[in-house]
């Protein structure tokens, strides 16, 4: 247990929302065996626990809201295997993102699972919220990677489901509940991944066009091409605006949508695909931008990493949502963000996924304009029942957490809704995993 409690674990990417916790204590487990100790105190005492990863997320799931224990895993931080002929690896909960894509890329590997602030944010924590990423359209989110979980659940047990095989019908997918479920269920302690053997190429090309609908256009001509892209990413006009005003431009100015595609493989089926693409972008296109090398295209996907980067300065801070809608509803998301922004009077921009269909909608408002935040607060309450009313769902990427408790009420029905409250009651009936969070 650390003395007192640290500033720094009450709180998660969520801060500039003005969401700071309240805990009783912290504790920082260097085993699974720690970890199920704590809980079991906890437990035996009525004490709820927080489970806490990387502090990376945009949900408020990893902070504590009434003074209860948090549960940090920074410490189970073990490589337990690495099986490169076998295409798995064995790892604690505290591991990094980024030091799993560096052992399986050194060992000719790849985990495709490729969610932001990959040196801060934790295996356990990208489990927990089955965190995607650009690449999860053709690889999907981090839950289709895990072949077994061991976790800690009440009354502070140790159990394990799955593991090193790569096939299990056996029983109810216990593991796929833990999966995506923000720390409600139990508390992830390790886990077996799978992995793949690393492209051999890469390319990028990016079309920038006047307009969402021109944008989008090409983004449906891209899924018709054939080729199957590794990742299809947009940034509407708001977003390409300030990314010029901060000096980050990649193309000419001016444009209203911007259309990010990558295509992965051998170096036969990268050249056929690249061609593929630039077909299927060109149509429309005002400039078309499409580096030859491997550099090129790792300076495009930097050029996309810094996008979030550049909203948040422009305004001092943002509030960001991750709703998503089918694909053919793309452009009516990206439009209708900024319609109801219009109707708070706050700048909007969005980016994302756009394979998926995933809108980071982000109302710009600086981090101490309380007025801004409560109309920021009522927008996206309008930006979820948007989504809901695309045929869509009002979280794509980041969970429920905090901000989105009871919003699965907008698009499940009342029987779905109790179904998942079963589900939580079987695994905690006393409420002491992450209580608030997801359900409430």
């Amino acid at each position: 247990m650390l003395d007192g409690v640290p500033a720094a674990y009450l709180h998660d990417a969520t801060e500039s929302h003005g969401l700071r916790g309240a805990a009783a204590a912290v504790v920082v487990p260097e085993s699974p065996e720690q970890v199920a100790q704590a809980v079991a105190f906890c437990h035996a005492r009525g004490i709820a626990v927080v489970p806490r990863g990387g502090g990376t997320g945009y949900a408020g799931g990893a902070v504590p809201l009434d003074g209860e224990v948090v549960v940090s895993l920074e410490r189970l931080d073990r490589v337990r295997a690495l099986d490169p002929l076998a295409w798995r690896m064995h790892v604690e909960a505290g591991v990094t993102t980024a030091h799993v894509h560096r052992l399986a890329r050194d060992n000719g590997l790849a985990f495709p699972p490729d969610p932001g602030a990959a040196e801060s944010s934790q295996i356990g924590g990208n489990i927990a919220t089955n965190a995607g990423g650009p690449h999860a359209f053709k690889y999907g989110v981090t839950g289709r990677w895990v072949m077994g979980l061991e976790a800690v659940v009440a009354p502070g047990e140790l159990i394990e489901l799955g593991g090193a095989v790569r096939k299990d019908v056996a029983g109810y997918d216990l593991r796929s509940l833990l999966v995506g479920s923000e720390g409600t269920l139990g508390i992830v302690t390790a886990a077996w991944l799978r992995l793949i053997p690393a492209p051999e190429r890469r390319c990028a090309l990016v079309g920038f066009y006047p307009d969402v609908r021109t944008g989008c256009a090409a983004i449906e001509a891209a899924m018709g091409s054939g080729v199957v892209p590794a990742a299809i990413e947009f940034v509407d006009g708001d977003a390409l605006a300030i990314m010029e005003a901060t000096g980050r431009s990649l193309g000419a100015a001016g444009h209203g949508f911007a259309v990010i595609v990558e295509a992965d493989g051998s170096a036969a089926e990268v050249e056929i695909a690249r061609g593929e693409l630039h077909q299927a972008l060109a149509p429309g296109a005002a400039e078309l931008v499409a580096p030859g090398d491997d550099a090129g295209t790792g300076a495009v996907w930097e050029w996309r990493r810094t996008v979030s980067h550049a909203v948040v300065a422009w305004r001092g801070g943002k509030i960001g949502e991750d709703i998503a809608v089918p694909l053919d509803r793309l452009a009516d998301a990206v439009e209708g963000t900024a319609a109801i922004g219009r109707r708070h009077d706050l700048p909007t921009c969005s980016y994302g996924h756009a394979g998926d269909g995933n809108v980071h909608s982000s109302l710009l408002v600086g981090r101490d304009d309380e007025d801004g935040h409560r109309r920021a607060r009522a927008a996206c309450e309008e930006l979820f029942a948007l989504a809901v009313e695309l045929g869509g769902t009002v979280s794509g990427e980041h969970g429920v957490g905090v901000f989105k408790n009871g919003q699965l009420r907008r698009q499940w029905s009342p029987q779905a809704v109790a179904l998942h409250r079963a589900v939580k009651a079987a695994f905690d009936p006393r409420n002491l995993f992450n209580p608030g969070k997801k359900l409430a």
